[in-house]
């Protein structure tokens, strides 16, 4: 026992936990410094500066001096760095005095700092660009405190608060259940069961013993959230004292491997399989053929470097950052960086109707009896209002019109002589609730609400005619036909249920919603949003299918998906659903478009069909029931308006409930992914026909065909002249249909695409060799010169021949910033041999007669590559 004259913060660990949740509710709030009233906000505020934010870190912040560390490890700053310390020993310590020559040693570690500079920053610009979007996104609980009661966010909990709890809500730090009404939680993030558990403000007799701090029943861990009913508890440990934070702390967490992450690591292996061929094959020829070993060495590890995409990390990084920056533009802001790579491939989007194809904005159209006559005197809408206004569960948007509905009325003084007894919360298994209320004369009653099938299930008698009467099987087909022809008209609509002269004091339950009087409808109307037709076709036209997975009635389904223009024609209910084959409701699935009175779980369902049929599945939803749909599809997206646990589960969220807003996301996540998918074929193709270039030359040539420091200049430069891709447009074609990534052909792209880079740079060897005296002796750095301006510029120009299927310059024209900067590094190129620091490497000046064949052999290029091009789109029905 503790106690009571030693006050304790209590932190996480399994003793402290048992502790927490044996003690009476005094006790509690007496060792945790606080009362059933809260905390006051100066002391809240006293105590954050004490345990600091409520956030669990599950990844360690990156450290801006660690980034830029890292930033020098990659084999090209290795190579670099290995080639400075030769250079030292050659040219500084071994040197005669007076002849130290730091030059190599002083461009190479510039290169390596301009490199690393480069790396650095690109990568801390999108780290902090995704810390930034993620931040617009804030998760907020209902606290209550001594002086300012409300809505806060959840980082601003400290150990001390009171928190009410209603179905939808995350369970924002670990608590201690002081007050529950039929509280189910879900403790699947923590314990990996999907099955939930009811919560209680005691320890149950019989679970007293409990082994485990997670089966304790008066304790809700932070990460878990509440299904149904309502509480009130008290925090007892935030952020990194969590029962989630310890774990958080002791567990690296690591996403699931994706199909680009798969593509990539495909990409990495073929390169690291021509390398063990290549690097060999230019050792063992250069040091047969030079004599030299050391420089036969140093040059095989060029070419190794020459074939790695050294710079894969920046540029995927710069395109998901940028395209991130550019969707939170649009009011779409991307939790995941990857999942812009899923927003592009996606081809099927499952939608839940309201608030998408509605205007979200619920009114209360009609309130009738439950015959089918006007409610001349409100009777109906004041047991509904009593239904919405007295519960403590999650009001939802039917709640918020009625109550809205009885303000403007001005009849909110229709509580005032009764209260609330006791209440029996909403579920998705039941689709209803109740409360019970009492009047001032004594006389009790169970209001219920909720889905017409399911509440005429529960009802014995109907008011008809004015007067109670059994609920024959003719008046329940009465009642669905007056259901019905409102469904028709697009409304949703509730039935309503009362049961009076009740022999229960309190603590009721589910059991007691029985033999009820049927005594009404409400009629909910949500017009279809002005811009969603518009929508619905351009994501038709970007071949993105659309269907509509809901929990709504099928003919108020089917009349709003009408309005919007989805076939409406092939539809499926949850019930028919449930009676299928696998085969049969893989069939559905498949040509089905509507899909209604849905379960959550047959929603997730669907898209797990749906991804077995080798489709990319995106899902919108922001209801509690949308969360187990959101984490399993491909992108699971939702609003800022959403419940805690959908905005959790998803990896994008709309700061506008738009689907214009998700076009512009899914033409934006193709951009980036079609940019990411330029570098890869571009590098690929070029490095490896370079260094095919490299094998014939180091075989028939008496000296090296570029010394080991031009052949990382031109990679360093090429590698420049690709940082602006990220930047670059899209033919439209490309973004008309989903992409995905599909590995299948590099190897093809490469064997055909690369050795055209290869023929040309043969004739520059037969140019240089013939035309300008490189077979006499001492001419091998003319040679050299002479290759690395072609090469560096045919491998530019690659850039321009890659980025489209059309012709380049003619029919599609790169972005300003890749012009400005592949003709720079052209420029730049041709200028090298003829300055101080080109000298200083070996280079020599070109003559210009030199360069009418530079230009007709680069021309001969680009008419060779678009013909392969064109052969190659033919034969393979793609290019990118």
């Amino acid at each position: 026992m503790w106690k009571r004259t030693k006050r304790v913060h209590v932190s996480f660990n399994a003793p402290k936990v048992f502790q927490v949740a044996r003690q009476p509710v005094d006790a509690v709030f007496y060792c945790l410094n606080t009362t059933a009233c809260g905390l006051r906000q100066e002391e809240a505020e006293k105590r954050q500066s004490v345990y600091g934010k409520n956030e669990v870190i599950h990844e360690q912040k990156k450290n801006p001096l660690v980034t830029f560390v890292k930033a020098f490890i990659n084999p090209f700053v290795g190579v670099l760095t290995v080639l400075i310390a030769i250079s030292f020993v050659l040219d500084v310590l071994t040197a005669p005095h007076g002849k130290q020559d730091w030059t190599s040693i002083i461009i190479v570690s510039t290169m390596i700092v301009l490199s690393a500079i480069l790396r650095f920053w690109q990568e801390w610009k999108a780290n902090q660009s995704s810390e930034a979007l993620q931040k617009l996104v804030t998760n907020t609980c209902y606290v209550q405190r001594l002086n300012d009661t409300g809505e806060i966010a959840i980082e601003d909990l400290v150990p001390g608060d009171v928190v009410m709890l209603a179905a939808g809500d995350m369970i924002p730090a670990d608590m201690r259940i002081v007050e529950a009404k039929d509280l189910f939680v879900s403790q699947s993030t923590l314990t990996g069961e999907s099955d939930a558990v009811e919560k209680f403000c005691s320890i149950q007799e019989e679970s007293k013993h409990s082994r485990s701090e997670i089966e304790l029943e008066d304790i809700c861990y932070m990460g878990s959230n509440v299904l149904s009913g309502s509480a009130k508890g008290v925090v007892f440990a935030t952020g990194n004292d969590t029962y989630i934070g310890t774990i958080a702390k002791n567990v690296v967490r690591h996403r699931a491997t994706t199909a680009f992450d798969r593509g990539i690591t495909k990409v990495s292996m073929l390169l690291i399989r021509f390398m063990l061929f290549m690097v060999p094959f230019v050792f063992l020829v250069n040091g047969v053929t030079k004599g030299d070993w050391m420089q036969a060495f140093i040059f095989a590890i060029s070419v190794a470097v020459g074939l790695t995409p050294e710079m894969l990390p920046m540029i995927v990084s710069a395109n998901l950052s940028k395209g991130a920056l550019k969707m939170s533009r649009k009011k779409t802001i991307v939790k995941d960086l990857n999942a812009i790579q899923n927003f592009g491939a996606m081809n099927v989007l499952c939608t839940d109707k309201t608030g998408t194809l509605t205007q979200d904005h619920i009114v209360l159209e009609q309130h009738i009896n439950a015959d089918g006559t006007e409610d001349v005197n409100n009777r109906i809408l004041r047991h509904a209002y009593f239904n919405s206004y007295f519960q403590t569960g999650l009001k939802n948007l039917m709640d918020c019109a009625i109550l809205s509905h009885v303000k403007e009325l001005q009849l909110e003084t229709l509580s005032d002589n009764y209260h609330k007894v006791d209440e029996i919360p909403f579920d998705f298994v039941r689709r209803r609730m109740s409360v019970v209320v009492e009047d001032n004369k004594g006389k009790r009653q169970i209001i219920t609400k909720g889905a017409v099938e399911e509440m005429l299930s529960i009802c014995s008698y109907a008011e008809t005619d004015g007067e109670v009467k059994p609920l024959t099987d003719s008046l329940k087909q009465r009642a669905m036909r007056i259901v019905e022809d409102m469904n028709n008209k697009g409304m949703r609509v509730l039935a309503l249920a009362r049961k009076t002269f009740l022999d229960k004091e309190n603590n009721f339950e589910v059991e007691d919603e029985c033999e009820m009087v049927l005594i009404g409808y409400l009629a909910f109307l949500d017009p279809p949003k002005e811009s969603a037709a518009q929508a619905i076709y351009e994501l038709h036209s970007h071949g993105i299918e659309i269907k509509v997975l809901s929990g709504d009635n099928d003919a108020v389904v089917r009349t709003i998906s009408r309005q919007v223009g989805i076939d409406s024609t092939i539809m499926y209910t949850g019930g028919e659903l449930r009676e299928m084959t696998d085969e049969e409701k893989s069939a559905a699935v498949q040509k089905g478009t509507l899909f209604a009175k849905l379960t959550p779980m047959q929603k997730v369902e669907i898209i797990q069909i749906l991804q077995k049929q080798n489709n990319t599945v995106g899902f919108l939803g922001d209801g509690i029931n949308d969360a187990a749909a959101l984490r399993e599809s491909d992108v699971g997206i939702s609003v800022d308006s959403a419940v805690d646990i959908a905005k959790e589960s998803a990896d994008i969220i709309l700061l506008e409930k738009d689907l214009m807003v998700l076009e512009d996301g899914v033409v934006e996540g193709r951009k980036t992914f079609g940019n990411i998918i330029k570098y890869v074929k571009m590098t690929a193709s070029s490095n490896f026909g370079n260094m095919f270039s490299v094998m014939v030359a180091s075989a028939f040539l008496p000296f090296l065909p570029m010394l080991p420091i031009h052949l990382l200049i031109q990679n360093l430069l090429y590698d420049i002249s690709q940082t602006t891709i990220p930047f670059d447009r899209m033919d439209k074609d490309y973004l008309s249909k989903p992409r995905v990534w599909d590995s299948s052909d590099l190897s093809h792209f490469m064997i055909l695409i690369g050795p055209i880079s290869s023929v040309f740079d043969i004739a520059t060897y037969a140019l240089m060799w013939w035309m300008f005296g490189c077979d006499r002796v001492g001419m091998a750095s003319l040679f050299q010169s002479g290759w690395f301006v072609e090469g560096l510029l045919s491998q530019t120009l690659i850039v321009h021949m890659i980025r489209t299927r059309k012709i380049p310059f003619v029919q599609s024209t790169a972005s300003w910033p890749v012009l400005f900067m592949t003709f720079a590094i052209m420029v730049l190129g041709i200028c090298m041999p003829f300055t101080n620091l080109g000298a200083s490497i070996g280079f020599t000046p070109l003559p210009w007669n030199y360069f009418p064949w530079l230009l007709a052999i680069l021309f001969c290029y680009c008419l060779l590559t678009q013909g392969v091009k064109v052969l190659y789109i033919r034969k393979y029905k793609r290019w990118l």
